[in-house]
């Protein structure tokens, strides 16, 4: 005998438990509840197809019933119980259910890591639930979809990134209008990798600010995962694109994904060396993913109506900007987010569509420098945090 769960019955108060029948000339579709009345009275009735049963409680006595018939799969996941450095993140074993309307079940191929997943992870963004399991980026395939979907398939690879929060796992469901098709064209690895970030560099040259022929960009940390991509994305469209690097080694991998000039902040000053390339012209747009140890040095380096792109905060968080500060050359500044440019099923198509085609036509070169085991995630969110990864870094399950 197993507590069902409350109900209300005749507006009196009942406690449920559901009784397996116990003799094989019952159907099984008959179950009987043993009703706990507030005065301690047990009474027995049969409940089948019978107009004077609640729905909700029947519902209810049918969904127990389809639960206690279905073992509960467990598989691995990462969790945070709390928020600190890379050792909060365990490896653990969580449930999985079954998809519902309008969802599908995905078995993980490749999960992305990306900054994001550090700013939940310390705090700096708020989880909705504690303890959570992170990631926001994953290419998987479907092995289960829920009831009455259409338009995907068990055997169909897929990919997505944003929200729901919770890749880093084996298996996970998730809506399947979150989802997009990956070609065969690219591989599940490639696909992790770009998602995410690929699509935050299709926003941000293409729609937060257009980049166009003629135009001069400002990316900081060039060699990163997604300043790699805006370095040749922008390249393309024909900007001349500066990039900053920590390294010899960076400004080298910077070199060969377009950017024109490269500057080791370490070693010079970028606002002086941005003045100097633009002989004093400066730049239309910085797309500053950095923050509080670059912040003050971009706005300085914008020309005129130039647009400060602040898309992350590796570094911390800027200290406040007055509004006055922008006033003098009449700047703009934005701090995006892919969520907000990807909202609608349209919208998240296109990005990603456009985003896969260009790898698909050699526009984007993916570098998938750094690949972990997912249950190693702690190491590689140290060796992020720590600035010792260079392009994309991938969990594999």
């Amino acid at each position: 005998m197993s507590l069902l769960k409350l109900g209300f019955y005749n507006q009196r108060f009942h406690l449920l438990r559901f009784i397996p029948p116990q003799s094989s000339n019952v159907s099984p579709s008959t179950f009987w509840v043993q009703n706990l009345t507030n005065n301690n009275t047990t009474n027995h009735s049969s409940l089948s197809c019978t107009p004077r049963i609640n729905p909700v409680i029947a519902k209810a006595l049918r969904t127990e019933a389809a639960a206690t018939a279905q073992p509960i799969k467990m598989v691995k996941a990462i969790r945070v119980h709390q928020l600190g450095g890379p050792q909060v993140l365990k490896w653990e074993d969580v449930e999985l259910g079954e998809p519902k309307e309008g969802e599908i079940r995905i078995k993980n191929k490749a999960i992305g890591l990306n900054f994001i997943d550090i700013y939940f992870r310390k705090g700096v963004y708020k989880a909705a639930t504690m303890p959570f399991t992170p990631g926001m980026e994953a290419v998987g395939e479907v092995t289960a979809v829920g009831p009455g979907l259409t338009g995907r398939k068990v055997g169909d690879i897929v990919a997505y990134a944003g929200n729901p929060m919770g890749s880093y796992a084996e298996e996970q469901i998730l809506p399947a209008d979150k989802v997009v098709p990956v070609p065969t064209s690219v591989d599940p690895i490639t696909a992790a990798s770009i998602m995410l970030k690929g699509m935050t560099a299709q926003f941000l040259v293409r729609r937060c600010f257009k980049v166009e022929s003629g135009h001069t960009v400002l990316v900081h940390a060039a060699a990163g995962g997604v300043g790699s991509l805006l370095c040749q994305w922008a390249n393309a469209l024909g900007a001349t694109v500066i990039g900053t690097v920590s390294t010899k080694e960076k400004a080298a991998q910077a070199k060969e994904d377009g950017c024109h000039h490269v500057i080791i902040y370490k070693e010079e000053d970028f606002v002086s060396r941005v003045n100097e390339i633009t002989s004093g012209k400066w730049v239309e747009v910085v797309y500053d993913s950095v923050g509080k140890d670059t912040f003050e040095g971009s706005l300085a380096c914008l020309k005129p109506r130039g647009y400060m792109v602040c898309f992350g905060q590796s570094s911390g968080t800027p200290d406040p900007v007055p509004l006055s500060a922008l006033a003098p050359k009449s700047l703009f500044l934005t701090r995006p987010s892919m969520m907000q440019y990807t909202s609608t099923r349209d919208e998240l198509l296109e990005t990603a569509g456009e985003v896969f085609a260009n790898v698909a036509s050699g526009v984007l070169r993916v570098r998938v420098n750094h690949k972990y085991p997912l249950s190693e995630a702690a190491q590689a969110h140290a060796d992020l945090e720590n600035r010792r990864t260079t392009g994309s870094v991938v969990l594999i399950p």
